[in-house]
Formats: structure tokens, sequence, C-alpha cells
């Protein structure tokens, strides 16, 4: 089985001891100050799912202020691709600070931003020739191609999902429909946006364009090839496909949003490279830049047609997050996207085995190292909401760190450079805090 060598993570990852290594109870002393000062002045709107206060991360591992450590399951949301603090991606964010921090890519050239761009138009799927814009964060992506798609069709209307996550500013919430939460209190959103069932692509044309508007009022349709924070549901291949048909035959463009499962996360550079499919515009962030913030709008040259000052960012495409990039996608094209191809596989198959025997666990899915599975109730079968959230804090009360996603999921999303001995403890732990909460 591949799996990335010692020598290619960060060096001081085996200096910090094996992983997980739990010396106190949680919150620990120096956590506790730290959480009643943040509480003092950080924004309600913060959720936390668990009292960690991390100190430093390399590798798959995470430390905190008292001393303990953790293997990251998470990966920040996905983002760490290449793991926490790899030599390479610091050095080049080093390397890149000494020289230029910021210009504005807006109004300015600077080399790094000129190679990410012809990089991402390079690896982006499909053989048109494309266009990038570069942003600050994944829902600032979403908010230019929701603007883009209407100025390039001068069309209105959008399509998004069901149980979609694109983003909290107000276009792109206007298209998340995770949980009502998100949304509550903040209305009214962007006009002329509707949502069908995720997978169901017949809906858009039996529903939407029977009773609420015709295609050709229709400027884009909106889609996770992976559904994320809506429960990671990996679609059937033909829905994807079938999009692409539908909005071929109405000049529609089709939005995939890949800013979770792009990157090297599913096995493939982008999740949409399992089905074939070419997408109009495609958007990237979260773990294209190993942390540092960065996101991208990708489009195909005829569609990206708008003019000088219709869309910019004072600080998108910044130079040492360009920086961290390229060496992100270095690192993916490497080995990474190889290793999480491989351990993928021993995950699901494990973790399938792991549902065998404990009948709280249900309908595991998943493509390389983003991978779901539903917490249910023994007896019913039904969503067991609560007792998730007690087997994810027993997890983490014995290190492992795991988030959650959609009404009852769970999410495996380690980093990419996880090896097989990472792999192999966190699932035990997992299957062991399955029999202590049962």
């Amino acid at each position: 089985m591949l799996s990335v060598k010692p020598e290619e993570l960060p060096p001081a990852e085996a200096s910090m001891g094996p992983a997980p290594s739990i010396e106190t109870p949680f919150p620990g002393p120096i956590a506790r100050e730290m959480i009643k000062r943040d509480r003092r002045r950080s924004s309600p709107s913060n959720t936390r799912d668990y009292p960690l206060v991390v100190k430093r991360g390399r590798g798959c591992v995470i430390e905190d202020v008292d001393g303990n450590r953790f293997l990251d399951f998470a990966a920040g949301i996905a983002v760490c691709a290449t793991g926490h603090c790899h030599p390479k991606v610091v050095a080049a964010i080093q390397a890149q600070a000494r020289n230029l921090v910021h210009i504005c890519g807006s109004d300015f050239y600077y080399p790094v931003m000129v190679e990410l761009i012809e990089k991402l138009a390079e690896i982006a799927p499909g053989t048109a020739p494309k266009r990038v814009l570069l942003t600050n964060s994944g829902t600032e992506a979403v908010e230019a191609a929701i603007k883009l798609s209407r100025f390039h069709t001068g069309r209105k209307w959008i399509i998004a999902f069901r149980g979609a996550f694109h983003g909290r500013t107000m276009g792109s919430l206007s298209l998340t429909c995770s949980k009502a939460q998100q949304k509550q209190g903040f209305g009214p959103f962007v006009p002329m946006v509707a949502h069908v069932p995720y997978g169901d692509a017949a809906a858009i044309e039996t529903s939407l364009f029977s009773q609420e508007m015709a295609p050709e009022e229709v400027a884009a349709v909106f889609v996770e090839p992976i559904l994320g924070e809506g429960g990671y549901i990996v679609p059937e291949d033909s829905f994807l496909t079938d999009l692409r048909t539908l909005c071929t035959r109405h000049g529609i463009l089709l939005v995939c949003d890949e800013i979770q499962a792009g990157m090297g996360r599913t096995g493939k550079m982008f999740a949409v490279e399992h089905v074939g499919v070419e997408p109009d515009i495609l958007l990237v962030a979260k773990g294209l830049a190993s942390g540092m913030p960065l996101g991208g709008m990708i489009a195909r040259r005829e569609i990206m047609n708008w003019p000088p000052g219709a869309q910019g960012s004072t600080f998108g495409g910044n130079p040492v997050s360009c920086a961290a990039a390229l060496a992100t996608i270095e690192l993916l094209e490497g080995k990474l996207i190889e290793n999480t191809r491989q351990l993928g596989s021993s995950a699901l198959e494990a973790l399938g085995a792991i549902a065998q025997q404990h009948k709280c666990i249900a309908n595991v899915r998943g493509l390389g190292l983003m991978i779901g599975l539903d917490v249910v109730n023994r007896q019913t079968g039904k969503a067991a909401p609560d007792l998730r959230a007690r087997i994810l804090y027993e997890a983490f009360n014995r290190g492992i760190i795991l988030l959650p996603c959609g009404e009852t999921g769970i999410r495996f999303c380690p980093p990419l450079c996880i090896n097989e001995a990472q792999l192999d403890t966190g699932l035990r732990v997992f299957d062991e805090v399955l029999a202590t909460v049962l």
C-alpha cells in the first residue's frame, strides 16, 4: 500500500511525539484561561465544537497549549491538504514573504500570481482555454460566479440544491440550503434563486421549468459534485452528467463548487473528473493553499468576458497565498493524490467493517479521503444526532479530531499526507469509541 514516507512529512512531526497522547482533562489549565479570554471578546457567531486551543501542528498531528496531542481527521475542515506546516509549503511562504507580501493583483502584475493562474487554468477539467479570478475565500468565489453567470448570460435565475452549502455572504448564503440556522434573521436574500433536491437533475425540468421559470431565464446551476456540509453525499454518476446535458441544451452555465471536494480530496484533483464532466465555471478554495487564505474562480475564456472593474479584490491572489498554492499543487501532483486514492480505499473498507460491527453506523460512503457515514438509532435506524454528539466528543477525549456534517453524519477528511499507521490508529480509536459510547 502506498503511503507518504516519513521524510516527506514535516520533520518536526516526529519530535512532537506520538499521537494521540492525552495529558490533561479538557480543557486543560492553559486552555481554560484562553477560552475565558476568547469568550469575553469573540463574536458569539463562532461555533466551537470542542474546548481545543491549538498551539502547533505538523502533518496530521496537532498539539494544544497544555501538551495534548491529537490526530487530525478534519484538516481544518478539509483545508490543510498537505498537512499542517508542510516544510515545502512553509519554505514557499517564507521565501515569498521576504520578497513581496502585498501589492494588489487587481491593480498590478507579479510573477507568482501569473504562475498560479496559469497552473489553475492548466489543471482545470476540459480542454477549452480558461481564465482565472483569484479571491480570498470560497464564499467570495461563489459571489463572483453569481455575478459572472448573470453578466455573461444576461439572465437572472440561479438554481442550487437542497442540502448545499456555498458560503455565508449574502449572495452565497442565498444559494446555501443546508441549515435553517445559517439563514435565520438575515433575509431578504438575493432574489431569483430556486432549489431542488440534491441528486435529482430531472426535478429542474419537471418542477422548476414547468412551474417557476422558463429555462431561457436561468443563468446558472450551482452544484457541489459531492455534497459537503450537507452530509458528504456522493450522488450517482448520472446526476452530474445529466446536469451537464440539461445545461448545454438550454444555454445554462454549469458551476461546480469544488471548494471542499477539490484539490485532491477525492483522489483526483477535482471531483468532477470521476465522471468526466467539464463545468463552465469551477470554484476552488479550502485546500488550494494548505491553510493560507485563497480562493479562485476558473471559467472558460469566452465566459469570463466582463470588462475591467467588474470584479476585483484588494487581497485576492495575495503573493504569499499564491506561493503556498503553487507548492501545494506540486505536492498534490507529486504523491499526495495517489496516497489519497490508496488510503481512501482502505479507509472505506475499514469503516464498512466497523459499520458491520456497530448497528448505529450506516451508509458509509465517499471518494478518496472525503468519507462520510451516518449515526442512527440501533433499533429504529432513524437519525440519532444526540448519539452522534456523544461519539464525536468521546473521540475528542481520546485524541481524534472529527467533525459532523448533515443532520446526523460524521466526516473523515484528514490531511492528504496521512500515512497508513496514522489512519489505522484513528480508525481503531473510532471503533473503540463506538463500543464505549454504546
